[in-house]
């Protein structure tokens, strides 16, 4: 039977784990009761503890790792608009992990994460409309997402629209272009392209 908190109890809860799980040495931390704040809120509703709950399951933090439950609490949560569980449920469905493999439906929940500012949801769509899953390939809307996500400092949208200019896809072919989002994945230490700039001379990558 679940414990009947108030909104003001849910979130003190919620704050206490958070307080918990994220301030301080990571040595220190007690999962176990982490989880046991984050849970009774969870089962209250509050939308930000459901996502936690979902991770704590997702990477067995303070309980047995159990994916259908994490999916359960992220699709909670998700349901309530929160961005990051929107974008781990259109995971599930990309992957096909638990859930039946429905690009489709990936797709709903990343434009949904991606409406609500959601960098990896952004990258996400990008491989998507690149690779015609769950929409029609078109090369230049996924670039229009690879630079959303660029933009925002994300390392594989970075390498990503480097190759676009690599190969012409989506944009104009350009070889500077191309060496210049290399060379600001490369500085980040994105290992692929270190070795992309291997061909393009007098690279100026510090």
């Amino acid at each position: 039977m679940t414990e009947e908190l108030s909104k003001k109890e849910q979130q003190r809860r919620f704050l206490s784990g958070y307080s918990y799980a994220f301030d301080g040495s990571p040595k220190k931390r007690n999962w176990k009761k982490i989880f046991a704040l984050w849970y009774p809120a969870a089962s209250n509703g509050h939308k930000r503890a459901q996502f936690y709950v979902g991770t704590c399951y997702d990477y067995g933090k303070g309980v047995e790792k159990n994916t259908e439950e994490a999916f359960y609490w992220y699709l909670k949560a998700a349901m309530q608009g929160h961005m990051d569980a929107q974008f781990n449920v259109g995971l599930f469905f990309k992957t096909g992990e638990y859930v039946n493999q429905d690009y489709g439906k990936a797709i709903e929940w990343f434009m949904r994460s991606a409406k609500q500012g959601g960098i990896e949801a952004w990258r996400e769509l990008g491989y998507s409309y690149f690779y015609g899953q769950g929409v029609a390939e078109d090369h230049q809307k996924a670039v229009y997402w690879y630079r959303m996500a660029a933009g925002k400092q994300d390392l594989k949208a970075v390498y990503n629209l480097a190759l676009c200019y690599k190969w012409g896809d989506g944009v104009v072919q350009s070889d500077r272009w191309a060496k210049y989002y290399f060379e600001k994945a490369g500085k980040e230490g994105h290992k692929r392209a270190l070795r992309q700039l291997k061909n393009y001379p007098k690279s100026t990558i510090r």
